[in-house]
């Protein structure tokens, strides 16, 4: 169960800024960067685990340490939920896709044993239908066959809110290590370049961490 608390909006410093973003047709904000993932392919390949799992899972805590991106619009004002999970897109045999919701506040090994069952159990299932909580999820895209320098992805507008966390495919660059483009696309009514900036340190710092 995710919890959420409902923000103080009399209090709340970004309330100018909020109300702004919020009129507008486009409020939407995002980045590319490349990510160094050289040693975290290489943990993967030795260990004989999943690179997609193990990144999105480095991608989820990183942006659970940022307190704006867990945080959503309902209703005219804020909630901000404790910690989000992710939503991504699974394909079946058929060339139908399903959404798989996974959670990210487990030990590493744990993650990847459940997170292959959900992987699974979402491929076997006849519904489109996303979980329940759909509000406090991050929503993830991986395009692994373009090493790409930008990326324009679809929203719904307006108020909706869930931060989209994208890849592409990794290449060498010229000192041969591989860098990932990684896209981070937010409300700009919740989230400034500040937070999008700490985002790709606790990137950073979580593919470090869990390569070691």
């Amino acid at each position: 169960m995710m919890h959420c608390r409902t923000i103080d909006m009399e209090s709340y410093p970004r309330r100018a800024h909020f109300d702004y973003f919020r009129s507008l047709q486009n409020p939407m904000l995002g980045v590319t960067v490349n990510v160094d993932v050289t040693a975290l392919r290489a943990f993967c390949r030795a260990e004989g685990c999943s690179f997609y799992l193990a990144f999105m899972c480095c991608a989820a805590r990183a942006a659970n340490g940022v307190p704006q991106l867990r945080q959503r619009i309902r209703d005219g004002d804020i909630v901000e939920y404790d910690a989000c999970g992710t939503s991504h897109v699974e394909l079946r045999s058929d060339g139908t896709y399903g959404y798989c919701t996974l959670y990210h506040d487990m030990p590493f090994r744990e993650y990847l044993e459940y997170a292959q069952a959900e992987r699974l159990r979402c491929r076997e299932a006849a519904s489109i239908e996303e979980d329940d909580g759909v509000e406090g999820l991050y929503f993830i895209t991986s395009l692994p066959w373009l090493h790409y320098t930008q990326l324009i992805q679809p929203t719904a507008g307006g108020d909706e809110s869930n931060p989209r966390i994208s890849w592409g495919k990794f290449e060498a660059d010229h000192r041969g290590r591989l860098m990932l483009p990684v896209t981070l696309l937010v409300h700009h009514a919740l989230v400034d370049g500040l937070q999008l900036a700490q985002f790709y340190q606790n990137l950073d710092r979580e593919v470090d961490a869990l390569a070691k």
